[in-house]
């Protein structure tokens, strides 16, 4: 199944975010084939303001186990985390 996980920095932490940075990015880069995609969302200035994570994962509890183990959410940069099931339609390299 896949699910986004949209998370929400809290206000005020870019700088929290960039420091964190290079072990979310080993922490996404270490889930191989289960990442599908990721990318954080923008203010008008092209500033950090979250995250949108695709991944794939057995079931919800999966996903959620694994949304709490990426560094970004273990160094509290998030004020929210929203878990929801995906279906890649259009563009889905792995589709048949």
């Amino acid at each position: 199944m896949l699910f986004a996980l949209i998370c929400t920095d809290k206000p005020e932490s870019v700088e929290l975010r960039m420091k964190v940075r290079p072990d979310h990015l080993a922490f996404l880069e270490g889930l191989g084939s289960a990442m599908k995609g990721a990318g954080p969302f923008t203010d008008d200035a092209g500033n950090p303001t979250g995250s949108l994570i695709l991944v794939e994962a057995e079931n919800r509890s999966a996903a959620e186990t694994l949304a709490a183990r990426d560094p970004y959410a273990k160094a509290g940069l998030f004020s929210s985390v929203e878990i929801r099931p995906w279906k890649w339609v259009i563009n889905n390299p792995e589709a048949k």
